[in-house]
Formats: C-alpha cells, sequence, structure tokens
C-alpha cells in the first residue's frame, strides 16, 4: 500500500530576492494581510492536460484514471522568515481544494492516497495535527470542500454518476454533509458539472456550472448561485457569454459587490486569466469586466460561435484567486519556467509580485487566518420528496420577449432534460463528440412532463416533481413554441420559487403589484399528461406514427415524392430515413445545439420550420398527430430516448454491424461509412435495416455477386436489430455495460434517499 506521510515539518527555505520580487515595490513586505499569517498551499504539478476544466479528479474505473499524477503535498509558507511547514505529504496521491475554517484552527480539504484511490474528504488541525477523513464512499470524486457558516460543509462529487453529454467524461454536483460526514445529500442536480464553491458574505453559495440545454457545449459555463439548502439556484454572470468557455474560481471580494474569478478555456486547465466581476453592470460579455491580469486580457470577452477557448492561448496564466482585501489578491501564477507555477501577489495597479515558489507548483494560496462568519441561512425546503412550486408573475416581462403580443402566450410547457448516465465507444460528431448518437446536431433527450395554463395577466403556478432538471416553453394558442429556456432550472421538496417573468432582468426588482396575480390566487396548477404519462421522448414511437398515416404512401422509396422528401420509419446505420432526411435537407428550424447568446422570441421552432408550411400546403393531419409534430420540432427535435446503447462498439454507438462487417461494405461500395459521421458529413440513408433490397449503397456495387454479399451483411445487421433493439423505442436492452452504470446509479440513488430519511428522522448516516 502507498505510504501516506502525515507531517508537521519545519524547513528553513529563505526566498530569494527574486522570489521576493526584488523588482517590485517593497511595501507588500510590512503589510500584515500578506506577511502577518502563514499561507496556506497546495504543493503538486499542474494537472495533465485532459478533456475539459472540470475533468482533473481523473476517477477510478473512468475513461481518464490514467491521467492523474500523483506526488502532493499541503503547506504553510511564513513569508516573513521564509520557513516552509508540510502538514501533509501525499508522496504518491494528490491533495487538493484546501479552504480554511473561520476560527483559523483547522483545514478542510480533498485528498486521494495513490491512483488506486480516488478523491475523498479530509479535515486536519492548521499545526498539521490530527488528520480525519470524513468521506470514503468507493468509486466517486469528492473534492472542493467549503465550510458553511453553520460547520456543515459543500462539496462537489460524482455521487449521482453522470458523464458530460458532448465526450465521456465523468462529472459531478454539489453535496452538503454535516460537519463530521454524516447525511450526505445532493443539492443540486445539473446535468453536468458543478464545482469550485465559495461561500458569499449573505451566505449564499456561488458555484461554477457547466450545463447545456439545446445550446453549444463549450461556452456554457458561467457562475451561479445557491442556497445552502440546494434552493434557489440562479445565474451569478456569464451563462450568455461565448468568451471566456470558462468561469473558474470566483470569490467574493471583501467590501465590494465583485468577486475575482479566473476566466478560463473549455478545452484547457482550469487556469487563464484573472478577472473582477461586477454583476451591476450586467449579467453577460464585457460590461461587468471590470479589471483582468494580464490587462489586455478583458478583449477575449466576447459572443461569437465556438469563441470558448480564447483563453487557451495566453502567454502566462493564472489560478485560484484570493482577495486579501478590495485591491489586493493572491494567486498561482505561471512563473516563466515551463508550467511551473508559484504564489504571487497582485494589486489593482497592475503590480504582480512573485512570493514563493516549491517545486513543480504552488496552487490554492489562501491565509492560514480566521475569517468572518457569515450568517446562517434558514431552511428553505424539506426532505420528503414531494414536489416544490414554481410561479411566473407576468411572462411577457422580459428582456427578450419582445414582438409577443399580450395575450398571445396561453399556456406553460415543462420538458426534463435528464442526466447522461452511459457512454459508448464510437461517436456521432454533432456539435461535439455525441457517444452515442442521441440527435442530429445536440445532445440533449427529453422528457416531457406536462403543460400548464398561463393566466390572462401572464401568471402561472405550478408543481414539479423535485430532483428534476426542467426547462420551460411558452406556448401559444395552437401550442407553438413562442419562446424557450436553453438552460435548466430545480426545485426542492417543498420549496417554491418565482421569477418576474421569461428571461427577466435579474438586477431588477419586481415591481409594485397592483393585485395579486390570477395564478397565485389559487391552488398551484398540475401537469397534464402529453399523450400519456411522462416518458423518454422517442421520435420512432412519438413521430413516425403520424408520417405513416397521412404522408408514406407517397414519400417513400421508390416514389416520386420520395426523390425529394422520404419520410419511410426505415432504420438507417445512425437514426432512421425520415429524420435524417428532414434534417439534412432543412426541412427543421429546430435551434441544434446552438449558440450561447438568448435568441428572441418567435425566432426558431415549428413556427419557422419548411416541414409545417408544406404541410399546411398539401396534407392534412389530425389534430393530435399536428400537436405532435409540432412538439418534437419545439423541444429540439430529438430522435433518441435514451443514452443507453445496445451495440456500444458500433457505428455511433447505434449501428448493429461489426467493424469487420463495415469495413467490408465499405471495400464492396467504396463508401466510407466510418468515416461519415457526422452531422454535417453525413451522405445520407444509404443502409436500410428494415428494407435491405432498397439500401442505396447497393447502387455502387455493379457485380451481382458483391452485391449479394453487401445484402446479406445488411441483412444480418436487420435480424440483430429485430432481437435486439438499438435504442429506437424505449423498450431496447441495454448492453452489459450500460446495466452495471445503471446499477450504480441506482445504489447511488437509494443512498441519497436513506440520508435524506436520516435526517428527517434525526439520526445519523455515513459513508
Amino acid at each position: 500500500m502507498a505510504r501516506l506521510r502525515i507531517v508537521a515539518v519545519i524547513l528553513p527555505v529563505l526566498l530569494s530576492p527574486a522570489a521576493c520580487g526584488e523588482h517590485a515595490a517593497p511595501e507588500w513586505r510590512e503589510n500584515p494581510l500578506v506577511t502577518g499569517r502563514p499561507i496556506l498551499y497546495v504543493m503538486r504539478k499542474q494537472y495533465k492536460p485532459d478533456h475539459h476544466n472540470t475533468e482533473t479528479m481523473f476517477q477510478t474505473n473512468e475513461i481518464n484514471t490514467a491521467s492523474f499524477e500523483g506526488g502532493h503535498a499541503l503547506k504553510t509558507v511564513n513569508l516573513k522568515t521564509g520557513e516552509v511547514r508540510t502538514l501533509v505529504d501525499a508522496p504518491e496521491g494528490g491533495i487538493r481544494d484546501p479552504e480554511v475554517h473561520f476560527s483559523g484552527e483547522k483545514i478542510v480539504f480533498s485528498m486521494r492516497r495513490n491512483r488506486d484511490d480516488d478523491y475523498h474528504i479530509y479535515e486536519v488541525n492548521a499545526d498539521g495535527t490530527n488528520l480525519r477523513q470524513l468521506t470514503s464512499a468507493p468509486g466517486v470524486f469528492d473534492i472542493d470542500p467549503i465550510y458553511l457558516p453553520d460547520d456543515t460543509i459543500v462539496f462537489s462529487s460524482s455521487r449521482e454518476p453522470k458523464y458530460c453529454m458532448c465526450n465521456r467524461h465523468i462529472m459531478g454536483n454539489l453535496f452538503r454533509m454535516d460537519a463530521d460526514g454524516a447525511n450526505i445529500i445532493q443539492i443540486g442536480k445539473s446535468t453536468l458539472f458543478e464545482g469550485h464553491p465559495a461561500l458569499m458574505p449573505d451566505g449564499r453559495v456561488i458555484y461554477s456550472r457547466w450545463e447545456y440545454v439545446d445550446r453549444n457545449f463549450g461556452d456554457a459555463h458561467g457562475l451561479w448561485t445557491v442556497y445552502p439548502d440546494g434552493t434557489a439556484h440562479a445565474v451569478y454572470w456569464g451563462n450568455n457569454t461565448a468568451s471566456p468557455g470558462a468561469v473558474l474560481n470566483a470569490r467574493p471580494i471583501p467590501g465590494t459587490e465583485q468577486v475575482v474569478c479566473v476566466f478560463g478555456s473549455c478545452h484547457d486547465r482550469p487556469w487563464g486569466a484573472i478577472a473582477v466581476i461586477d454583476r451591476r453592470l450586467g449579467l453577460d460579455l464585457r460590461p461587468p469586466v471590470v479589471r483582468t491580469w494580464p490587462t489586455d486580457a478583458v478583449n477575449l470577452v466576447k459572443d461569437g460561435w465556438e469563441k470558448f477557448d480564447e483563453y487557451a492561448h495566453l502567454r502566462i496564466k493564472y489560478e485560484d484567486p484570493f482577495p486579501l482585501s478590495d485591491s489586493l489578491f493572491l494567486c498561482s501564477r505561471m512563473t516563466g519556467d515551463g508550467e511551473q507555477t508559484g504564489i504571487y501577489l497582485l494589486d489593482m495597479a497592475g503590480n504582480e509580485v512573485l512570493l514563493h515558489t516549491d517545486g513543480p507548483g504552488c496552487f490554492d494560496p489562501m491565509p492560514l487566518a480566521p475569517s468572518p462568519r457569515p450568517p446562517a441561512l434558514p431552511l428553505r425546503r424539506d426532505y420528503d420528496n414531494a414536489p416544490g412550486y414554481f410561479y411566473v408573475a407576468d411572462v411577457y416581462r422580459g428582456t427578450h420577449m419582445r414582438g409577443v403580443a399580450r395575450g398571445a402566450v396561453k399556456s406553460l410547457r415543462v420538458v426534463e432534460s435528464p442526466e447522461k448516465r452511459y457512454w459508448t465507444d464510437l461517436p456521432w460528431g454533432g456539435q461535439g463528440i455525441a457517444a452515442p448518437a442521441m440527435h442530429w446536431h445536440e445532445f440533449n433527450n427529453k422528457r416531457i412532463l406536462g403543460v400548464v395554463p398561463v393566466e390572462e395577466d401572464g401568471s402561472a403556478y405550478f408543481a414539479v416533481p423535485a430532483d428534476t432538471f426542467v426547462y420551460f416553453q411558452l406556448l401559444d394558442k395552437d401550442g407553438m413554441m413562442i419562446q424557450s429556456m436553453r438552460s435548466g432550472t430545480l426545485i426542492q421538496s417543498g420549496e417554491t420559487q418565482g421569477c418576474v417573468g421569461c428571461h427577466e432582468d435579474r438586477r431588477e426588482a419586481p415591481a409594485a403589484a397592483r393585485s395579486v396575480p390570477l395564478a397565485m390566487r389559487r391552488p398551484p396548477s398540475v401537469l397534464n399528461d402529453w399523450y400519456g404519462p411522462p416518458r423518454l421522448f422517442s421520435y420512432l414511437a412519438e413521430v413516425q406514427p403520424v408520417f405513416d398515416r397521412h404522408c408514406v404512401r407517397c414519400h417513400d422509396y421508390g416514389k416520386e415524392a420520395g426523390e425529394t422528401l422520404n419520410l419511410s420509419g426505415d432504420r438507417t446505420t445512425v437514426f432512421n430515413t425520415s429524420y435524417d432526411e428532414l434534417w439534412r435537407k432543412k426541412y427543421l428550424a429546430a435551434i441544434g445545439a446552438g449558440p450561447a447568446a438568448i435568441q428572441p422570441a418567435l425566432s426558431w421552432g415549428a413556427r419557422k420550420s419548411r416541414l409545417i408550411t408544406k404541410i399546411c400546403e398539401h396534407a392534412e393531419i389530425d389534430p393530435e398527430g399536428w400537436d405532435r409534430l409540432i412538439t418534437w420540432i419545439d423541444i429540439n427535435a430529438p430522435y433518441y430516448p435514451s443514452y443507453a446503447s445496445a451495440y456500444p462498439e458500433g457505428l455511433a454507438g447505434r449501428c448493429p454491424l461489426t467493424a469487420e462487417e463495415v469495413e467490408t461494405l465499405h471495400r464492396l461500395t467504396g463508401i466510407p461509412f466510418a468515416d461519415q459521421l457526422a452531422w454535417n458529413t453525413y451522405p445520407g440513408p444509404r443502409i436500410n435495416f428494415d428494407r435491405p433490397a432498397l439500401s442505396t449503397c447497393l447502387r455502387e456495387i455493379r457485380d451481382d455477386d458483391q452485391r449479394r454479399q453487401a445484402q446479406d451483411i445488411i441483412e444480418r445487421g436487420k435480424a440483430r436489430l429485430d432481437a435486439r433493439p438499438r435504442g429506437d423505442l424505449p423498450e431496447f436492452l441495454f448492453c452489459e455495460r450500460d446495466q452495471a452504470r445503471e446499477a450504480k446509479y441506482q445504489t447511488r440513488r437509494a443512498i441519497e434517499l436513506r440520508n435524506r430519511q436520516a435526517l428527517r428522522d434525526g439520526i445519523k448516516n455515513y459513508d
């Protein structure tokens, strides 16, 4: 077993003149904020490059475990004497994310003993004594711990196992536990990553959040706030800003209404520029950014398409800012010697002083000293797993509701965007790496929870299941979408949460109401069923039958109309014929993985789609069929109901053919099937698994024997799909790997519910 040394050794390391910043003004040496108390830090190498700035935990038995590199230590330095004190040494392990208690007498942090371990939460006294482990769940990471005013602890964890939708990497959410590690419960439910929390002066938590609904993956990373019990998650800054592609490590600046944070990139380590944000000046883009280091890094704050890696190109990068005052900041910064980082002191005048270096790098610098304890906020939820309640005061009040006449909105649709619990080997190229294929151009699957009425004054009040990541859409009298959220929210059991309007300016106070909104004068609406109980949305089950009834008699293989638009339901390599045709031939005005910017009302969806226009011109669709079509487009035209797969090693995680069979088809037809798995390179439905003889790829073969050989391969694929459906329908069979992942998910869910029961019963449950 790897050694873990728990030590408190004082090393007389004198800072060199260069380390002390011999070219900088000497005033810092006499400043008690800088030299009046030891500086705590982590000594380690920079994390190895990986998929995303959030992917730094390298969890065991996941895709990037091998990227972990040990040899970390938790240390302090006395800047007056140069003495370095090692509190905890992990020669083969990892140490990260320290946070000092309000008393200054203890430290909470995350540690793993070696590559075979995972990160767990530990606590140690400020003098290096009494190391104690608070969490120990196997097969999950626990990182980013912070103390709350009541001494409970919030941290980020993979205790609800889920993966990023645009690749295959394990993600995490916010959790909270008692001071001794008991009764760990989930307080965040977004579909990707929540981390880097910090405590605000009013007792709320500010954190970094990565999640996307119907939008591009790379620019969907901003700052959010939440109450410590998991209620009232709200945007703070940057949710609709293309660059920076990551906003990390935010901390409130004392005596101000500003925060300091890191502006980073999507595909980089968690470093970049340091920025000061004043959200009184805005919630997005450049106006709220009042200062950056380096100074010209503010010019990289921008809107636009695929700008999410701008900060990766900085020559000198910064990390882990910690405000000492309203004008002095500690940080980790590259020294200029490769990727080595040191502890630097920054000031608002632009001075940057190297205070200390140690080995390959110094991270997470902060004073080892007492700090003010914010107020402990009262509980705003229960743990009964009951619904919560949303209200909207006036849907017409909003920043992106221009052109919507009052009275146009008749109802509000609630849609769930579920988490991704599984992944496959070969991907589909949507607007990122979709493994498996889910959608032509994006990543999300959907579950329609129901529709509720909007009153004449624009108000709505309704119940929503707790623990459910949802978004809302406004509908007109025909059930067509007027405006849609492209981010998610959640409600806790027993919580009531509301907003002024749709996309309202969060900095404004609600206008004085002359009367109580109509919806609030009655009990909350109950979500009505959408043609049956809520279920994962399947194109083959929900939409294709409409085409089968009304369109396929003309729009089929071998029919004249089918040459223009083929609406048959025959399954192809990745999707089915009609789905492929509608997206590829641009009959849909669904937004796909659209841009970061909030879209204007009435700008996309069914009302803008050629398909709906064409149907109105020459076909009669029954009311239910019509509603199914417009609803499908308005929820962004998904295809697969689940991320689980029956063929995880097949093309795009969906094809029943083996790699050898695909290569043989390539040789026989000349079509490089494995190289065309992307929305912008896919040539159309070349393989037909329902009627193999109609596969258009067979037209490329002149030799009869070779054509029969190719058709036999497709026939074998058809037989496999008939015996083991691939996921087009909800009743398909998971592969063994996905069954194991689902079992882990359900085990962790049972533990979550057990811990909530412990809170209700006033008892203690531990890992």
